[in-house]
């Protein structure tokens, strides 16, 4: 079995002890992890290897960040989501481990609606489709988790009403997740559970963990093949009442290994 978590840390240095508590209580062979607030030379790889896990990091100062911890080799890493090359903001980075190409994904959050913010969110989330097409090509089993900024349906929030007008919940930002699944992709939360008012993150303000007025914005995406491998995926709602937690907490996928892949591509 293959153990892939992903979690949005809300700043790596402030998140340190309670991101490698988890990690000696947990153990996942993978961790994706969203906004380090840090570049790549101040990220805290030596914590990390005294766990066993060796760390590929996009970093970017105060904002952003996106890594990969990992307890076996990592492979052809690729930092930035491709179709821009004018984006310097550190949201992508992609390799392989045992097989599998794993992303850590941090989407643009979009808000104001009607901002310039909102429409480099869909730009974004087009370039994702197509890089997703072009991973597509290779059949590659992969899985692509992080902070999506996307609450895909009402039952993924604790108030439909309340979110409308968000950049999060508008139609505009779900139909184009709705277009990734599209592609074939599997949203593998949902594979075992149906069950409305499970969520990834609360936010501080408002009792919103007091009282679960929480939204489900992290997910994994998984290609046909890594779908077939689909063990589990589930949330672990235990680091959010934490003291000094983040404001999302982990979720834990879980793969059958792959057998053997011969393409040597990525």
């Amino acid at each position: 079995m293959l153990t892939i978590a992903t979690w949005n840390v809300n700043s790596i240095t402030a998140r340190l002890p309670r991101v490698l508590e988890w990690l000696e209580e947990n153990s996942p062979d993978i961790l994706l992890l969203q906004e380090l607030k840090t570049t790549e030379d101040k990220f805290p790889r030596l914590e990390f290897s005294a766990l066993g896990y060796t760390a590929a990091v996009f970093g970017q100062k105060a904002w952003n960040g996106v890594a990969i911890l990992s307890k076996h080799k990592i492979k052809n890493i690729k930092t930035g989501l491709p179709g821009d090359a004018s984006d310097e903001q550190a949201r992508y980075i992609e390799a392989t481990v045992e097989g599998i190409r794993v992303a850590s994904v941090y989407l643009p959050n979009g808000n104001p609606v009607g901002s310039e913010k909102f429409n480099i969110k869909l730009k974004w989330m087009d370039r994702l489709h197509n890089h997703i097409q072009s991973l597509l090509k290779i059949e590659q089993p992969f899985a692509l988790g992080g902070d999506y900024n996307i609450i895909p349906e009402d039952r993924d929030c604790h108030d439909p009403q309340l979110w409308k007008g968000d950049a999060l919940f508008r139609p505009e930002s779900r139909q184009k997740f709705r277009t990734l699944l599209n592609l074939g992709l599997t949203d593998a939360f949902r594979v075992n559970n149906d069950e409305a008012h499970q969520y990834t993150f609360w936010g501080y303000q408002g009792g919103a963990w007091q009282s679960n007025s929480g939204i489900r914005i992290d997910h994994f995406l998984l290609s046909p093949q890594a779908a077939d491998l689909l063990y589990d995926c589930f949330i672990d709602t235990v680091p959010r009442g934490k003291d000094k937690a983040s404001d999302h907490t982990p979720l834990i996928l879980k793969l059958r290994k792959v057998q053997k892949f011969a393409i040597n591509a990525l």
